[in-house]
């Protein structure tokens, strides 16, 4: 099973990760077969950290409990909020696979928000929205995306999109036509920078 994490980070975050970055790290080498992607969200100019995504193939939702709440910068209240999403890894590949151009492009984390019992309409509109990627030409700006799902599995609950693009206004540029935007599917849309993690 696949599983989506977001973690928020308190306001006094930085320095809690600061002082056990070592433990984190020693804890996520435990996931290193799982991995489809990992990193910090970054603030709008990208010089502070504001958060961290995993996207990760996990047994169950026990292990997935262990993954979100176990962890070292969990344990310690480095985090004002943890959302833990099953999810589907649609471009069926790691980030570490993804061929980009991070001197020239910046990369952005957008979580869409689904609003309850939208699962039908998604569904019909799920061929509009995978053909829209590939006719506008987003589908190779991609490092990850997926769609994520209820902890049952059986009702869409939002969209996870790992990109790389030029800049904020370009990723504006892609959901203003995005079908799932355009039919009123998400309650919110979170857009945060975003940069690969992992041990440096």
């Amino acid at each position: 099973m696949e599983y989506f994490f977001y973690c928020r980070d308190a306001p006094d975050g930085a320095a809690i990760r600061a002082a056990i970055v070592e433990d984190h790290w020693a804890f996520m080498d435990r996931y290193d077969g799982a991995m489809i992607a990992r990193g910090p969200t970054l603030s709008d100019d990208g010089t502070a950290i504001t958060g961290s995504m995993h996207m990760v193939d996990l047994p169950d939702a026990e292990a997935a409990r262990v993954f979100a709440y176990d962890e070292p910068f969990a344990q310690a209240g480095a985090y004002d909020e943890i959302i833990v999403r099953r999810c589907r890894n649609a471009m069926q590949r790691t980030m570490w696979e993804f061929d980009g151009d991070p001197d020239n492009n910046q990369r952005f984390l957008i979580i869409g928000h689904g609003k309850p019992g939208r699962s039908e309409a998604r569904d019909k509109l799920l061929e509009d929205h995978r053909l829209y990627f590939i006719d506008r030409g987003y589908q190779e700006k991609f490092i990850v995306r997926g769609p994520l799902w209820s902890e049952s599995g059986d009702e869409w609950v939002g969209s996870e999109f790992v990109m790389e693009l030029p800049n904020r206004a370009a990723v504006d540029t892609f959901l203003a036509d995005e079908p799932y935007t355009n039919a009123g599917l998400y309650e919110s849309i979170e857009i945060h920078r975003w940069r690969f993690g992992g041990r440096v």
